[in-house]
């Protein structure tokens, strides 16, 4: 079993209520500027870290059409990338992106945000923006963001490293931490205190779930996922085996 697999079925509230119970008061909640794109995102994974620092170099005057559409090949043909992304990208992931307080910079669009799902990871955070957002949301690309950026990479912001310890949305996050998102935002798990939290919030959903599920019955409401009690119960029956 991963660490992840406990987390399949619980909400960013749920999370939250555990981790207060367990005195971590405040802590692992991003910024609530910092939310998913699209409504019915969720995800959750182990964090892969970016940190990236405004480049505090201008892009230099493009003279040609050609140029300008390979904009980006000229910026890192000069100030090579040092992080290869693509190779700390471990199934079912969640990369992290810590943007240094850069001004206005789409990082994340509708391409690369794409490339790194197909490659593996299961969402992308960022405490700055992502354009392309039509196309992000079209997609369905499982990324969070403060808000939207038009503006590209050469010239505004530059990648540092990789897995080491960022702070994103108000928030540390280590490699390895357990990030999740929903319509309610982004929260972070602390490694080593996870499983518990994992055990207690999986106890509050289900809390939650049975006095839903008496108001929907009371009501006549049709049953949903949402209150599906036995399904939950069944998922978390077999992890515990």
């Amino acid at each position: 079993m991963n660490l992840v697999d406990l987390f399949k079925y619980l909400r960013v509230v749920d999370v939250a209520d555990a981790m207060d119970g367990i005195g971590y008061f405040d802590i692992g909640l991003m910024d609530p500027e910092v939310r998913p794109l699209w409504l019915g995102m969720r995800f959750w994974g182990p964090a892969v870290t970016l940190r990236c620092v405004p480049s505090n170099r201008p892009m230099w005057k493009l003279d040609t059409t050609e140029d300008i559409v390979a904009d980006h090949a000229r910026w890192y043909a000069k100030y090579p990338n040092p992080v290869n992304l693509r190779e700390q990208i471990t199934p079912g992931c969640v990369v992290v992106t810590d943007t240094g307080g850069a001004r206005e910079t789409g990082y994340w669009g509708s391409n690369n945000a794409m490339g790194l799902i197909t490659a593996g990871a299961a969402g992308i955070v960022t405490d700055g923006q992502c354009r392309d957002t039509y196309e992000l949301a079209l997609q369905k690309t499982p990324i969070c963001s403060r808000g939207r950026g038009r503006t590209i990479i050469p010239g505004r912001i530059m990648e540092i490293e990789a897995n080491v310890p960022v702070g994103c949305g108000g928030v540390r996050v280590d490699p390895g931490d357990i990030v999740g998102c929903d319509d309610d935002g982004v929260i972070v798990v602390p490694q080593d205190v996870a499983q518990e939290v994992a055990v207690h919030a999986r106890a509050v959903l289900l809390a939650d779930m049975r006095g839903r599920r008496s108001l929907y019955e009371r009501l006549g409401i049709p049953m949903d996922d949402t209150v599906d009690i036995e399904a939950v119960e069944s998922y978390y029956a077999e992890l515990d085996e």
